[in-house]
């Protein structure tokens, strides 16, 4: 993304006046002109209004924008979709509100994704006379993000994202591993292979990519993401309605990968390694079935009962190389169940872990950024609807245990490292479009993980 935020402008930038509601009547006690024309406007304060205020010449003088009745500085992702193209200051705005996050979220709230259309005139952007580096390495991986999952399958393959992968690596200095093809089976990482063998086309073939970067000396930090670039369900096919938004299923190796890339712009005191296996579960002659037993890197056969419960196998794999690195935290990100939108719905992300000083970070951290989770139970008792009677484990449970996010979280954890570890089943889309939340990809939790990780390893 182009920058939006400026710390430095050499020509006029238009002011701009943020309100509470408590301050317009005022703000606005001088000024007859704009007091008729926030009548007639119905202009109040609240969150997310604006007022563009034309000087004698008619052309833009002053904006008034709305915060509702708090002073916090996510509002300010609504203010450019209120604005034409141009340069804008903040020349009024509640104290505490810190300039950086004023400048983030404006960033995050002039987000599009235009890569199939027309370029669009002038853009409204913010000068901020602030520091704005983290701001700008911040925004910058989160359109990353958007902009992968927002993109169709057909340009967003497993060889695209080892493409994006291998461009953080060099821009950073990182190191890159990619394991593609039939070599996942003469490495170990069988359900990755089955997953996504039936994707025969060289660039759609599943492959491991392993990003790590840092000191070794530094604690290691694992995160690693679902990279399923589209699910038909396999064999197990999805209705037309089920497959339509299947290219984000993708979400988690983009919120992976963008996750390592804030850490490693911060150069945060951690060694990273990230972990993306990506596949396109897709149907032909060689797909995996139901009933087939699967290999798996930590050595339980698993029985397939459902091809459309694939993102579960590929982290199941990717979980255990992990865990041979020996983290001091892992994460895992993954568009995993729609349960989990059942249960919570598209804004709020549920997490599990048994770690409580991790979840009180997660949750500290979340609340901080404005990057809503809520903590779930990997309830013990349910663990049995994953036996398996010709196998170790399935990956599809017995429906008496019904919670289907939870279920999936307790599979993971039969592979996931023993220290500290956290999965979120993320949604990565905004299914309603609002002023600052364009409608499509979205980014979340990994602004509140960023901020949990600085924090614990500081």
């Amino acid at each position: 993304m182009s920058d939006v935020i400026l710390d430095a402008w050499d020509g006029q930038a238009v002011p701009v006046h943020a309100l509470l509601e408590t301050e317009v009547e005022a703000a606005l006690a001088a000024d007859p002109f704009a007091q008729g024309l926030a009548r007639t406007a119905e202009f109040k304060g609240k969150a997310g209004q604006a007022l563009l205020v034309p000087g004698a010449d008619g052309t833009l003088e002053r904006v008034l924008f709305g915060l509702g009745g708090t002073a916090e500085p996510w509002g300010f992702r609504a203010l450019p979709a209120k604005l034409p193209g141009g340069v804008y200051r903040i020349s009024h705005a509640p104290e505490g509100l810190a300039p950086d996050r004023v400048a983030l979220a404006f960033a995050l709230g002039s987000y599009r994704f235009d890569r199939y259309k027309a370029r669009e005139g002038e853009r409204p952007r913010l000068l901020v006379e602030a520091d704005l580096s983290e701001a700008r390495h911040l925004a910058h991986a989160c359109a990353l993000a958007r902009d992968m999952v927002n993109t169709p399958a057909n340009d967003m393959g497993p060889r695209q994202i080892e493409t994006i992968a291998r461009e953080i690596a060099e821009q950073h200095g990182g190191q890159l591993t990619v394991i593609a093809g039939e070599g996942l089976l003469e490495a170990n990482y069988p359900a990755v292979h089955a997953v996504g063998r039936a994707a025969a086309h060289p660039d759609r073939a599943p492959r491991m990519i392993e990003l790590l970067w840092g000191e070794e000396d530094h604690p290691l930090v694992a995160i690693v993401g679902k990279g399923v670039v589209f699910d038909t369900g396999g064999l197990d096919i999805k209705p037309s309605s089920g497959m339509r938004l299947m290219k984000k299923d993708m979400g988690g190796a983009a919120h992976a990968l963008a996750l390592g890339r804030m850490i490693m712009a911060a150069k945060l005191p951690v060694r990273v390694a990230v972990l993306v296996p990506a596949v396109e579960n897709a149907i032909s002659g060689d797909a995996m079935r139901p009933g087939d037993v699967l290999a798996s890197r930590k050595g339980l056969s698993i029985e397939v009962g459902n091809t459309d419960a694939e993102g579960r196998l590929v982290l199941a794999d990717a979980l255990t190389r992990a865990a041979e690195l020996e983290p001091a935290l892992t994460l895992d990100l993954a568009t995993l169940t729609g349960a989990a939108r059942i249960a919570l719905g598209p804004q709020v992300i549920p997490f599990y872990t048994d770690d409580e000083e991790l979840a009180a970070g997660i949750v500290a951290a979340a609340e901080a950024e404005a990057d809503p989770v809520w903590r779930m139970p990997l309830w013990k008792p349910y663990a049995e609807a994953l036996d398996s009677d010709v196998a170790d484990v399935k990956n599809d449970p017995d429906g008496w245990a019904q919670a289907g996010s939870v279920m999936a979280a307790l599979f993971l954890q039969k592979f996931a490292p023993g220290g500290p570890w956290a999965h979120f089943d993320i949604f990565a889309w905004n299914p309603r479009a609002k002023p600052g939340y364009p409608a499509g990809g979205e980014v979340q939790v990994i602004r509140g993980l960023y901020r949990m990780i600085r924090e614990r390893f500081a």
